[in-house]
């Protein structure tokens, strides 16, 4: 697996991570087997960066995740958690709750550090605490040794600039909005990003199924004309006797800003076809053609969080 260089971290990452918010059972109901598997497999496959959440499946995720890794050498991987979002509509960034929250962290994943510790979804409460309570409290837990690199998540862009305009943090999550259909991240935030070197990463390369053949979930918030070209999208591949979730894939990884690109299975199977995937070149006729289809909804996205956040 090819890697990349996160910002100013010294941080060599694959250019495909796993995600485990599937081991939370956010999409599906997944086997025990299934879950523990996928770990294996995308450790297997070079998918050697891993990210997960006390928000997905309220803890699951991180029991899994810390089951599956139990044995594996702790330098052959690297490990990436969130704090502040514990449930749909529970947030908490207090500087108390992040010393807490750090340390079920630990003891979930069964280590004695995280490599990446990022703020969940901040774009639903008021970001300023973010910049005067939460990132210290962060700061100071780093020097403790049980985080090595701090920064924060989210979807609208407009958070990225808030943040990094007051304050240092080393790298920052982007998800869905570096996609086929939608590019505002690399149009209207990553330069900024690469300037003050800080680190990039991108999750959500399949847009929450959007960009795949599988059913889409029924909390997805795109627009009707969007889901409408990506149906034609996927049609026109599948003529072509090509998965729309590979090109999907093969176009986000292929950005040299972005440091990683973060997808999620708990299906084993779906880890080794994107793993060969992402050796595999991009096609480039059939990537302009869906472009085309995509042209005009390009970059239509929705409102996340507080609305003055977006």
């Amino acid at each position: 697996m090819q890697t990349r260089t996160l910002g100013c971290t010294g941080l060599q990452l694959p250019i495909l991570s796993f995600g485990a918010s599937s081991l939370g059972q956010e999409f599906r109901r997944v086997t025990l087997d299934d879950a523990l598997q996928s770990v294996r497999v995308a450790l297997d496959c070079g998918l050697n960066f891993i990210d997960t959440s006390p928000f997905y499946g309220r803890g699951m995720s991180e029991v899994l995740l810390g089951i599956a890794l139990r044995g594996v050498s702790r330098d052959s991987y690297k490990l990436c958690t969130k704090l502040g979002r514990y449930d749909l509509q529970h947030f908490d960034f207090s500087a108390k709750r992040v010393a807490e929250s750090v340390d079920v962290s630990l003891h979930r994943l069964g280590t004695d550090h995280l490599d990446i510790i990022l703020c969940h979804d901040i774009e639903f409460v008021e970001m300023q605490q973010i910049v005067d309570e939460t990132i210290p409290a962060l700061r100071k837990i780093q020097q403790s040794g049980k985080v090595r690199f701090v920064g924060f998540s989210g979807y609208p862009q407009k958070i990225f600039k808030f943040i990094c305009d007051q304050t240092a943090v080393d790298c920052v999550l982007s998800y869905n909005q570096y996609t086929l259909q939608n590019t505002r991240f690399a149009d209207e935030t990553i330069p900024y990003l690469k300037a003050k070197g800080i680190g990039v990463m991108n999750a959500g390369p399949f847009s929450a199924r959007l960009l795949t053949n599988a059913p889409l979930p029924a909390w997805l918030k795109e627009a009707e004309p969007v889901k409408a070209a990506a149906r034609k999208a996927a049609a026109l591949c599948a003529g072509k006797g090509v998965d729309i979730a590979k090109l999907a894939l093969q176009f986000s990884l292929a950005n040299p800003d972005i440091a990683t690109t973060i997808a999620g299975s708990a299906n084993p199977d779906n880890i080794r076809n994107w793993a060969k995937w992402a050796a595999e070149p991009i096609d480039q006729s059939l990537l302009a053609e869906v472009l085309a289809i995509f042209k005009p909804v390009k970059n239509l996205g929705h409102l996340e969080g507080l609305a003055k956040n977006n």
